[in-house]
């Protein structure tokens, strides 16, 4: 248990420090470590919300967070989301979506922040269609899916950097709440008490890291070594859960 918590440190350190929730590599450390797949989504999302959180509310207070943009993704997102959550899947289709998405997530990382500044493009009005399919896939795998949002947004120019981070903060934070709720109403009681002895430390772990994740990225490390590290961390944890099935 103690890599655990050390893992899970380091996950939400690197991931808070760009913006990001860190679900899917959360599963994935839970995956590797034998833990009943059935729960990771639990403790996973549950690490999201604690992590972004915070960060959601300082976008808000600085003034960068596009409100009306913002709240029209996130709320097309979310009802999707819960079912995705709410989604019966099997261990292997899972584990596989989870792979996947580990590997696109670490090239995702890799995308320059500012890409996508400047006039929108025409795609960026296609931007909320984008978001239904994004929270579904959010709620099965039980992260947030800022990580896929954003380089979306970048992509079409909807907004500049810090906007997007912003609103892929507010997205996260959503989306996990909706699709915690449809986990917990899936599983019951009893795998959500599961989830909880099993995920205490670690949501404690996370939400101390995340606080120092923030800091480091205001005050001490460049972003572009940040993401560079959090890709490295990403690929490598996707690569053993797919080579490991």
């Amino acid at each position: 248990m103690i890599w655990l918590i050390a893992a899970f440190f380091l996950t939400a350190l690197l991931y808070a420090s760009v913006g990001f929730g860190g679900g899917s590599t959360y599963n994935a450390l839970l995956a590797l470590s034998g833990v009943d797949y059935r729960i990771l989504p639990l403790i996973a999302l549950s690490c999201n919300i604690v992590v972004v959180a915070g960060s959601t509310v300082r976008f808000a207070r600085a003034g960068v967070l596009p409100w009306r943009g913002a709240l029209l993704l996130t709320a097309l997102a979310a009802p999707a989301a819960f079912l995705g959550g709410f989604t019966p899947v099997g261990e292997k289709i899972f584990l596989t979506l989870l792979g996947a998405s580990l590997v696109v997530t670490a090239l995702t990382m890799l995308l320059p922040l500012g890409v996508g500044e400047g006039k929108p493009g025409h795609a960026a009005k296609f931007m909320p269609v984008v978001a239904v399919p994004l929270g579904y896939l959010a709620g099965v795998v039980g992260i947030g899916g800022g990580i896929f949002l954003a380089p979306f947004l970048h992509l079409t120019r909807w907004n500049e950097a810090r906007a997007i981070a912003a609103t892929a903060s507010l997205f996260i934070l959503v989306n996990s709440l909706f699709g915690l709720a449809g986990q917990i109403m899936k599983g019951g009681e009893g795998r959500f008490l599961a989830a909880f002895d099993v995920g205490l430390p670690l949501i404690v772990a996370v939400a101390v890291a995340g606080q120092i994740g923030s800091l480091l990225a205001l005050k001490v490390l460049p972003q572009r070594w940040i993401r560079w590290g959090t890709a490295a961390l990403t690929a490598w944890v996707g690569a053993r859960l797919l080579f490991a099935m």
